[in-house]
């Protein structure tokens, strides 16, 4: 039986990473705001590896942050250790890494959501949506309360019809073995949408004082750490003193690993038919990367703590669903790990999906018209493409309810707006894995400029507080200062500091004077030296310093990009009409027709990003479209006559 148990503005079910954004998107945005979990304890789970950020993940996570979302702060906050990646590459694919403490990033995350105003939080399950004509009205639970809502935002993440896999070993269940859900699965389908399968995997867990760590190269944290939030924030663990920061350790299998899973394929079950679900090609299995680099002799593996004071070590590298014997056998052969104890046996999951070019570019089904769906749910893999999917589903569910324009971020805007345009324009047919590559516009999309690009944005939808705004403008005023101080400063031949450190870099000699800007533009020449021929600019902070550097430096290479941005948005100015039949326009190919009536392009720029659609069919499109202009104008014409 049901009944009636509330209303809300916006209502989101799941509270994992994604979920806990949505969530608090929409009540910052003033939204009252239900978020639906079926175990609290559980809320901002990490059931993978205990860390934040990576290659355009970390991208994300600042996007997250400059828009005024969660995910950053929390893990700067929790963060066990702080690493740069691509330090020796340029600044399109620097990005930021920590290790969190995963049961303090749930308390964080936890106490954050309960302290936010109009956010109501309650453990259910949801097991069907409730629609009157074609349109979200809001959930049931399985305990029968009917909650009402304008927006709901579904994040279930890998939870519906979760399948747990390790060898012979196969049952119901969520990640960590928690409760699946086959009802709101069963839902999704009576409802019409698109169903897909997954897979997904996780390694073992081992015990720390089993592991012979004299055997493995340590890694340590930076010593000048950087964080992810733009706001002042510090860990909790090791707050200014870099040097507290925990350590990983970096190890490799070896030829022996190789031979126990060679020969125990025979029950694997990613090789024996029993996973039926897509698994992500940028993140194997061990047992999948030993066939298909079979001449490799040995793969990396990281030992990652799980919290400062776990005792449980994440192996990194070796995620697997082989049965639990042969994880051991396995993980002896492997220096180190010779006397390893496992606390938790790696596992593979099968999972559903929506095949998400059932979405409009703002999340939205487009067959269900106030369902916003987010996370894995949606085909993806990675806490940070789920959160920020999460915070982008959140507040379109919101302005949706304010009858607001919604919020659409362009491929050029950020890495947010190419994960989006991949998910609804491309084919998914396995986990999505946002990677710099992905990014045609990479030079702009730096992570240490997230806030440059987004913050405007994220004031004007009301998401950016007085705070943040207050940060983000004294940021832009102090930008300002640095250039014009370098712009301002001549440094002349007779000047021998800088002949000295110009002679020291093996950079030509100053043979007339110059700016400061211009010596900055050398490539050897850097903010540090800078720092040491001008004084007064060591009283600005690290990063805007390096930001301001960043800006001179490529400005080249930056206004090209930009030229090329400018030719990218006259294609998305051009709108295709709602009503277009594409059955009707001569010369599309079979494909590019099927696959234009699926996606339903809102412009000719993400028509021509659809996966199926050729140059040749976006011609016909467009002369198509002129046509259709001209006999519209011929039209009005003879009507006015």
């Amino acid at each position: 039986m049901e009944y009636f148990a509330g209303k809300y503005d916006v209502i989101v079910i799941g509270a994992g990473h994604a979920g806990c954004e949505a969530a608090l998107a929409a009540a910052r945005m003033g939204c009252e705001t239900l978020l639906l979990t079926q175990n609290i304890d559980k809320i901002a789970n990490m059931p993978c590896n205990p860390s934040i950020g990576g290659p355009a993940k970390g991208h994300l996570v600042r996007e997250i942050d400059a828009l005024g979302g969660q995910m950053a702060i929390v893990a700067d906050e929790t963060s066990l250790q702080v690493r740069t990646l691509n330090t020796g590459k340029g600044p399109a694919v620097r990005a930021l890494r920590v290790q969190s403490d995963k049961r303090q990033y749930h308390y964080r995350m936890l106490k954050e959501l309960f302290k936010q105003p109009r956010l109501t939080l309650i453990e259910a399950l949801v097991e069907k949506l409730k629609v009157d004509n074609y349109r979200i009205t809001g959930v049931v639970t399985r305990n029968g309360a009917r909650f009402e809502a304008k927006s709901v935002v579904l994040t279930s993440g890998t939870y519906l019809r979760g399948r747990i896999i390790i060898g012979e070993a196969i049952y119901e269940g969520g990640p960590g073995g928690e409760a699946t859900s086959s009802a709101l699965s069963n839902n999704l389908k009576e409802l019409g949408l698109d169903l897909g399968r997954f897979k997904t995997g996780t390694s073992p867990r081992i015990q720390k004082n089993t592991v012979d760590f004299s055997k493995f190269i340590i890694q340590p944290g930076d010593s000048e750490p950087k964080r992810f939030s733009f706001l002042p924030t510090e860990s909790i663990f090791w707050g200014n003193d870099p040097s507290k920061q925990l350590p990983c350790w970096l190890g490799y299998t070896t030829k022996e690993t190789h031979d126990v899973i060679r020969n125990n394929l025979h029950r694997a079950p990613l090789f024996t038919g029993v996973v039926e679900g897509i698994g992500p090609r940028y993140c194997p299995s061990i047992e999948d990367k030993v066939v298909r680099f079979a001449q490799r002799e040995a793969h990396q593996i990281f030992l990652e703590p799980e919290g400062i004071n776990s005792e449980e070590l994440y192996l990194a590298g070796i995620s697997t669903s082989l049965p639990e014997e042969i994880q051991y056998m396995f993980l002896k052969t492997i220096p180190g790990l010779e006397k390893a104890k496992i606390l938790r046996p790696g596992y593979a999951i099968e999972y559903d999906i929506v095949k998400p070019y059932q979405l409009s570019l703002t999340l939205e089904v487009r067959s269900l018209p106030g369902l916003f769906t987010a996370g894995q749910l949606n085909g993806t893999s990675g806490y940070e493409e789920a959160a920020a999917q999460g915070l982008y589903a959140g507040i379109n569910a919101a302005l949706k309810v304010k009858e607001t324009p919604a919020f659409v971020l362009k491929r050029s805007d950020g890495y947010l707006g190419v994960m989006i345009d991949d998910l609804v324009n491309k084919d998914i047919k396995e986990p999505y894995r946002l990677l710099t590559s992905r990014a045609e516009y990479r030079l702009l999309l730096r992570q240490d400029n997230a806030d440059l690009r987004l913050t405007e944005m994220g004031r004007k939808i009301g998401l950016v507080d007085d705070n943040r705004w207050r940060i983000f403008n004294d940021k832009l005023k102090k930008l300002e200062e640095i250039k014009k101080i370098w712009y301002n400063t001549v440094f002349s031949v007779k000047d021998t500091i800088v002949q000295r450190i110009l002679k020291e870099l093996g950079s030509s000699t100053l043979r007339s004077s110059i700016r400061a800007e211009e010596l900055l533009k050398r490539p050897e020449f850097t903010v540090r030296h800078l720092q040491e021929l001008i004084p007064e600019i060591n009283n600005y902070e690290r990063e805007i310093l390096e930001e301001a550097a960043i800006q001179i430096k490529y400005k080249g290479y930056i206004d090209k990009q930009q030229e090329e941005v400018e030719k990218f948005i006259k294609l998305e100015e051009q709108e295709l009409p709602a009503d277009l039949d594409y059955d009707k326009i001569r010369g599309l190919s079979n494909e590019a027709k099927q696959r234009l009536k699926d996606v339903n392009p809102q412009n000719v720029g993400q028509a021509s990003r659809i996966s199926g659609v050729n140059p040749a069919d976006i011609s016909v499109l467009l002369i198509y479209l002129e046509q259709r202009k001209r006999g519209m104008a011929d039209a009005r014409s003879e009507s006015n006559d």
